[in-house]
């Protein structure tokens, strides 16, 4: 599409005229300006793939706006590894935030560059131990991101396989992982 076309379009003129107010109300419902700037390019992209004509473009922007703030926040709210699986019987989590800091943050010192290692080569060595079909849905869910129901549509596996999967190799993975944990906090 040429640029001239393009500017023409009633897409985006719909979508100039109403993204300073669109901006306004995501950020009025986000914690950070960049988050704000993320929704908002995401919602534009998704416009721009839209196949059928979009009657109200406003108001499909709005909508949009709500379900990738909605998404966004069910993705902040999903707890990390080390406490989503702790055993009911154990007062303590798995894995305490200063080890989850460890392993997913930037280390700070040398020492903390050489724990992480250390905690990174154990856990590649444990996940290899696991059968396929749990090491890959470990490290989906976990290590790159994906939500059980994208995967879901990706493989064409159940929802309710793919956790299962999930809880059996965080299960081994908790016993395999345990002694090295017993000797990082001393216990």
């Amino acid at each position: 599409m040429c640029a001239e076309k393009r500017k023409n379009s009633p897409i985006l003129s719909a979508l100039t005229a109403c993204r300073s107010k669109l901006l306004a109300f995501i950020r009025g419902r986000t914690a950070g300006r960049y988050d704000a700037d993320d929704i908002l390019q995401e919602i534009t992209y998704q416009l721009m793939k839209v196949e059928q004509p979009v009657e109200n473009v406003a108001a499909w922007l709005f909508r949009a706006a709500r379900n990738e703030m909605t998404d966004q926040a069910r993705k902040k709210r999903e707890l990390p590894l080390p406490t989503h699986y702790a055993d009911d019987s154990d007062d303590e989590p798995f894995l305490e935030d200063e080890l989850a800091e460890t392993l997913f943050g930037v280390p700070q010192s040398p020492e903390e560059a050489y724990l992480s290692e250390l905690i990174w080569d154990e856990l590649i060595n444990a996940l290899s131990e696991l059968p396929e079909a749990q090491r890959f849905v470990f490290e989906k869910t976990e290590l790159e991101g994906y939500s059980f129901k994208k995967l879901a549509e990706e493989t064409g596996v159940s929802v309710q396989a793919l956790l299962s999967r999930k809880h059996k190799a965080v299960l081994y993975l908790r016993s395999r992982l345990h002694t090295l944990y017993d000797e990082l906090t001393g216990e």
